[in-house]
């Protein structure tokens, strides 16, 4: 394969195999928007790819090896084979070929204040929410997401300032093609144990990570994470910690919940009280996220009622969390957790929310997550009333032996809580039909297409 030199002053055309993924759609709007013709290809089509297509982009559903024609180089995933038929037209025509964080990474380093949010769990959220506070401060940033902001209009915008705001993610080491400005790490936890051998070699890619921050830079970190405090002595740098139980240089105290599990606090800068903040999206770990917000905007010189305001405002990313309707007084949810610790702190969200019993309807995400996690998943639903788990949801996997939901759906009965297996989302949403109360919530949970569920028992009604 060539060598991929990539000037952004000019345009050529560029092809990306699966631009209908989250972050490749937004890569594929960046060069649009600076002169690039793209086009690329998907398996299925989606919101996403319509909307590329509407803005002049040619889309292909499926992949075949004439759909690269024309193209100078091409961008793929992690997820992209080596026998996809465009990845070896690709190659047997000598073309460039750049994996995706390359990409990212390159046009990162065209925007002088470059953020990278780390972190196991809460970079789309966190993101978003120093989007919003810089977009409000009136600095135009450029935003990558790895969800949807309806702020925003979807996953993607481009500004004409000096700030770029991506999610750095830890998989295969993607976030290390990154040297931003700033680097902010939110927690560093056992996950993607399909690449990573154990928690050790997934805190050296974070150290790692934090080590290619401009030495001009920042490095934001939560304290009351053990691997990310350790980390934060480790690495030499400008550093700034947040934190609720330990001691840090932004801190929440009196923490408080409204009627619909909201949290306020009192936000405390090294030692000094910065006023009262108010939440409009649920749970604890969302404290965290708005904490490490306000870190980044206060740093980069965002005024304090700005970032008061902006957090006040903020409502969520889609499928965090997301009330998606009501089904005869019973009230669906959608949440993307996909990881023991995401899952118990989102049923932890839900208990503060008003409800009578709490049904979580959970789709395992890969097979090697389920496999390498299977004990600690089948103790995360402790705040569940009723479970149900559907089957896993293989994505870039092949089904391994012994590894099902059946299995999982077992171990979680054995902690004494009530769940079982059911395969299908249709058998799920009949289940949900004749058992759920007005009063109860109806919470899907995972990283798939578990979010149908709910679409389909709102149709439904409808």
């Amino acid at each position: 394969m060539k060598k991929l030199h990539i000037d952004l002053s000019k345009g050529n055309h560029v092809y990306f195999i699966g631009i209908g993924g989250i972050s490749m759609s937004g890569l594929a709007e960046v060069l649009l928007h600076r002169g690039f013709k793209v086009s690329g290809s998907d398996l299925n089509r989606t919101h996403i790819t319509d909307r590329l297509k509407s803005k002049g982009i040619k889309i292909y559903i499926g992949h075949d090896a004439s759909n690269i024609e024309g193209a100078d180089w091409v961008v793929y995933t992690v997820a992209v084979k080596d026998d996809n038929p465009e990845m070896i037209a690709a190659k047997e025509k000598g073309l460039p070929i750049m994996e995706r964080a390359r990409l990212l990474g390159h046009i990162m380093e065209n925007y002088p204040y470059s953020i990278g949010v780390a972190g196991s769990h809460g970079k789309t959220t966190a993101t978003s929410m120093i989007s919003i506070i810089l977009q409000n401060a009136r600095l135009d940033p450029t935003i990558l997401l790895g969800g949807e902001l309806e702020d925003i209009g979807g996953n993607v915008r481009i500004g004409k300032g000096r700030y770029f705001i991506t999610e750095a993610c830890e998989y295969n080491e993607s976030f290390l093609n990154f040297k931003p400005y700033m680097g902010l790490i939110l927690n560093i936890d056992e996950d993607h144990l399909d690449y990573y051998k154990d928690i050790d070699s997934i805190y050296k890619a974070f150290v790692k990570f934090a080590n290619l921050i401009s030495p001009k830079g920042f490095l934001i970190g939560c304290t009351d994470d053990p691997l990310v405090s350790k980390l934060m002595e480790e690495v030499h740098i400008r550093k700034i910690s947040f934190s609720i139980e330990k001691e840090g240089d932004w801190m929440a105290k009196n923490i408080r919940y409204d009627e619909k599990g909201h949290p306020s606090y009192r936000a405390v800068y090294k030692g000094q009280d910065m006023g009262h903040f108010q939440l409009k999206v649920p749970g604890y770990y969302n404290i965290y996220n708005a904490l490490a917000a306000t870190a980044a905007a206060w740093t980069i010189g965002v005024s304090i009622d700005t970032i008061r305001e902006s957090l006040m405002d903020f409502r969520g990313t889609h499928r965090r969390f997301e009330i998606k309707g009501s089904l005869n007084d019973v009230t669906i949810i959608d949440d993307y957790a996909h990881h023991p610790t995401e899952v118990r702190a989102t049923l932890q969200a839900a208990r503060k929310f008003p409800h009578k019993k709490i049904w979580c309807v959970f789709q395992p995400h890969t097979y090697s997550r389920t496999k390498k996690l299977f004990y600690e998943f089948s103790e995360s639903f402790i705040d569940a009333d009723e479970i149900i788990v559907t089957d896993v949801y293989a994505a870039r996997e092949k089904a391994m032996e012994g590894v099902s939901s059946e299995n999982l759906a077992k171990a979680i009965m054995s902690k004494g809580k009530s769940c079982r297996y059911i395969s299908s989302f249709d058998q799920a949403v009949d289940f949900l039909s004749e058992n759920a109360k007005p009063g109860d919530v109806i919470l899907t949970m995972g990283a798939g297409d578990v979010f149908k569920v709910g679409d389909k028992l709102l149709k439904r009604v409808k």
